[in-house]
């Protein structure tokens, strides 16, 4: 694999639109504390952004990435097939949302589940639940399994992350940052074509509930097909994407946004950046998207919200759409990451 490493901002009129926008001078607000970015070609590993991609966050349920490279790999070793069962633990029951509701009755009689099933609902629902069942089949123990899926990040070249759980739930020790989650979510698309697929689902089955995919830009972003969200309280919204345009895929995290409309603008805004950066290294008059009237990486214009001298109204930034990312901030992580709050916002 091509490792990532610092790498220079979208180049010509995008460049000057970002170097603009770092020169912007924003209140740090505390949700900024947790904001990172990065864009980066899945082929190449050119890092075509770097936002903070290297500080230490918490990767909340984006952690199940890692969570599903395991299984994949374990299917692949003949650990697992689609078709295996796995029984829910009365650990595996009490753990809290997003869940799929696994339980065991006062017999001591748990439900059970295929891999196929829980690679759906871990995929689609962000299962907590599942996460652990996984954990506890694959490892023995979840803290066994959480030891093995940071041993396997540092084989992928994920130097910053630690693991101490399977399911991003919070805890002071597990931390990543956005340039590992970014080659975490590219080795799933390399290593695992065949299952890269689980990641376009939209919505899974089970019992009489039915959940949607967390992603909301699936089907929304051109091109986009996966990979996964995560939220805490601590972590802010969080989102890993992968989108194929034209011959070139692109993967861009983005981690801390305020709210899931802001943190899916960003998203959406710098994955129409990473492509206008391509079609402007064919044809130098295709980079538009530099020249819009704003400083801001983080807002996404609708069609119509340019008045006649060709300045944005007031309108254009619908409320609830903007993360503060503007000023460099170099801070901590949050001292209290297990304040009580779920773990999966279930419309994030």
């Amino acid at each position: 694999m091509t490792s990532v490493g610092h790498s220079s901002f979208f180049r010509g009129a995008a460049l000057a639109a970002v170097l603009a926008a770092a020169t912007f001078t924003a209140t740090p607000a505390s949700a900024d504390e947790r904001y990172a970015a990065i864009v980066m070609d899945a082929r190449s590993g050119e890092v075509l952004l770097d936002d903070h991609a290297e500080e230490m966050r918490y990767p909340a349920s984006l952690t199940k990435m890692m969570t599903l490279y395991m299984v994949f790999d374990a299917i692949q070793h003949g650990q697992l097939s689609m078709d295996t069962r796995l029984t829910a633990s009365r650990n595996a029951t009490r753990q809290p949302p997003s869940r799929l509701g696994m339980r065991c009755n006062r017999r001591g009689v748990c439900d059970s589940i295929t891999v196929d099933q829980a690679i759906r609902a871990i995929a689609v629902q962000s299962a907590n639940d599942v996460a652990t069942m996984v954990a506890e089949r694959l490892g023995g123990s979840e803290s066994r399994f959480a030891a093995e899926m940071t041993a396997r990040a540092r084989t992928l070249g994920m130097t910053e992350t630690r693991f101490v759980n399977a399911s991003g739930l919070p805890d002071p020790l597990h931390h990543s940052t956005a340039r590992d989650m970014a080659i975490l979510a590219q080795a799933l698309w390399r290593d695992f074509p065949q299952y890269y697929g689980y990641f376009q689902t939209e919505s899974f089955s089970w019992g009489r509930r039915t959940s949607r995919n967390h992603n909301h830009l699936l089907g929304e972003v051109q091109g986009l097909d996966g990979i996964k969200t995560g939220y805490t309280r601590a972590s802010g919204f969080n989102l890993a994407t992968s989108t194929e345009r034209g011959g070139h895929r692109v993967i861009v995290v983005v981690l801390g946004g305020e709210s899931a409309a802001a943190r899916d603008s960003q998203v959406s805004y710098l994955i129409d950046g990473a492509f206008e950066e391509y079609a402007r290294r064919t044809d130098p008059n295709a980079a538009q998207f530099a020249s819009l009237p704003t400083r801001r990486l983080d807002v996404r214009l609708a069609p119509g919200t340019l008045n006649a001298s060709g300045t944005m109204t007031a309108q254009a930034v619908p409320q609830g759409q903007v993360v503060q990312t503007l000023s460099p901030i170099h801070a901590p992580l949050p001292p209290d990451p297990s304040a009580p709050g779920t773990d999966e916002d279930p419309n994030d």
